[in-house]
């Protein structure tokens, strides 16, 4: 088999040549976008706030208008503060929704039935450790069966004990021998 890389069309040089103008091009398209954007803040911020005219008023109308200006900002920090609030909860959703679709396209594979036996099993999860066959069957504890002690009852005539059972004094027997 030949397993050599093909040989590149364009030659180090000239890619290393196309790679900086590239990057030079990069470079002057990102500091006009920067440009563009930093000229339209100056704009839009020209527009909605007025230059100040402080000249000729009297020390209670600069107070005035320092009130003004700090009720102003509170209500554009609380917009601020809703907005933020606002994008880091879209972004928590959108990444869980992300992650739901994730789990969601997962397939599990079908696993196939796999006999192993004992020496195996515990070879691989041991590892070299064991290395003669373990006999399981001599390890097991022997369990001796204990004899049922099966108590019998006298079998007695059954009219004699329905006699001996029966009004206050039979009740009292039950009751006792509950106790």
């Amino acid at each position: 088999m030949n397993c050599h890389k093909p040989k590149p069309k364009i030659s180090a040089s000239r890619r290393l040549f196309l790679k900086t103008k590239l990057l030079k091009k990069a470079m002057t398209l990102l500091e006009s976008e920067k440009q563009v954007r930093k000229d339209e803040r100056e704009r839009i911020l020209s527009e909605r706030v007025p230059s100040l005219q402080l000249s000729g008023l009297s020390l209670q109308d600069l107070q005035n208008l320092c009130k003004e200006l700090h009720q102003k900002i509170d209500v554009v920090d609380e917009e601020r503060y809703d907005i933020a609030s606002k994008v880091s909860k879209n972004d928590m959703e959108d990444l869980s929704q992300k992650i739901y679709e994730l789990k969601g396209k997962m397939k599990r594979p079908n696993l196939k039935r796999v006999r192993v036996s004992a020496d195996a099993m515990l070879g691989a999860l041991l590892g070299a450790k064991v290395k003669e066959s373990v006999d399981f069957k001599a390890n097991l504890k022997t369990v001796k069966k204990e004899e049922e002690k099966v108590r019998k009852e006298e079998v007695t005539d059954w009219r004699k004990n329905v006699e001996s059972m029966s009004g206050m004094e039979g009740r009292k027997k039950l009751f006792d021998a509950g106790q």
